[in-house]
C-alpha cells in the first residue's frame, strides 16, 4: 500500500495520497490550504490517478482547496451531509481569530461539481481500497474518520499494522480535537471517542489531521482523554489542551 502526506498550508493541515501502489488510481484525503501543488508531485511520482477526495470534516484547514483538487482530476468529493454547507461557506465553520487571518483577502469558495454525501458505516470501494466511514461528530457535526486495511509493500513484519485510520480532527497523537467551535460539542466528542475510539484494536495506525502518525494502541495507553474516559473521569478534560484549526 502507497500512503503518502505532508503538511499544507498556514495550518500545517496533513494531506494525504492513498492507493494500492505506485501506477494506479487514488484517493486524497483533506486536501487544505495550497494542497494542490503537493498533491500533483505525489500523483506525478508515483503515476497515479486521483478519483475521490475524502473529506474528514469541512473545516476551512482541511477542505480550501477540494474544488481546484477534484476539478483537476474529475474527482468526486466526499463528505459528511453534516458539513456539506461548509464547502461553500467555510466561515461558517471557524474561530474568530481564524476569520481575522483571512480577513483583506479574496476569498471565493464553491462547492466541486461532483460531491457525495457520506453515511455512517458506509463501505467505499475506491481506488482499489475498501474504505470504512465512522460519523465521528463532536470537533464538528459531520466529522468522519476512514478506515482500511493495510497491506505492507515492505519488509515489515505482518501483522504490525491491521488498518489505517485517517483520523482528521478527532484523535492526535496525545490529544483530542477541540470542540468550541461552531458545530463542536464535547458531550457528543466523549461520546465519539468512547464508542468509536476506544472500541478499535491497537494495531490500527492513526494517520491525524495535524502532527505526527501515531496508533491506538499508543493513544490508549498515554492519550490523557483516552485515560481519563477508561477510567471513568473524563469530566477532568474540559480543561486540558485540544487541537484543531
Amino acid at each position: 500500500m502507497l500512503i503518502a502526506g505532508f503538511p499544507a498550508g498556514s495550518w500545517a493541515a496533513n494531506c494525504y495520497v492513498a492507493a494500492t501502489g505506485p501506477g494506479t488510481e487514488c484517493v486524497v484525503v483533506d486536501p487544505g490550504q495550497d494542497a494542490a501543488a503537493g498533491i500533483a508531485d505525489i500523483v506525478r511520482e508515483h503515476r497515479l490517478k486521483p478519483v475521490a477526495v475524502l473529506l474528514t470534516h469541512g473545516h476551512i484547514d482541511h477542505m480550501w482547496s477540494v474544488t481546484p483538487v477534484a476539478g483537476a482530476y474529475d474527482a468526486t468529493a466526499w463528505i459528511h451531509p453534516s458539513d456539506r454547507h461548509l464547502l461553500a461557506d467555510p466561515m461558517a465553520g471557524i474561530s474568530r481569530d481564524t476569520a481575522a487571518m483571512l480577513l483583506g483577502g479574496r476569498y471565493e469558495f464553491t462547492e466541486p461539481d461532483d460531491v457525495a454525501e457520506l453515511a455512517d458505516g458506509q463501505r467505499l470501494e475506491l481506488a482499489g481500497l475498501d474504505v470504512v466511514v465512522d460519523h465521528t461528530p463532536g470537533h464538528t457535526a459531520g466529522s468522519v474518520t476512514f478506515r482500511t486495511p493495510y497491506r505492507s509493500t515492505g519488509s515489515g513484519r505482518a501483522g504490525e499494522v491491521a488498518e489505517v485510520m485517517f483520523s482528521g480532527d478527532l484523535l492526535f497523537a496525545g490529544s483530542i480535537g477541540r470542540t468550541d467551535l461552531p458545530g463542536g460539542d464535547h458531550a457528543t466528542m466523549l461520546e465519539t471517542l468512547r464508542g468509536k475510539v476506544l472500541t478499535l484494536p491497537d494495531d490500527v495506525a492513526v494517520l491525524p489531521g495535524h502532527g505526527e502518525q501515531t496508533s491506538i494502541g499508543h493513544e490508549r495507553a498515554t492519550n490523557p482523554f483516552l485515560l481519563d474516559l477508561a477510567a471513568g473521569t473524563a469530566a477532568g478534560t474540559v480543561g486540558r489542551v485540544t487541537r484543531g484549526l
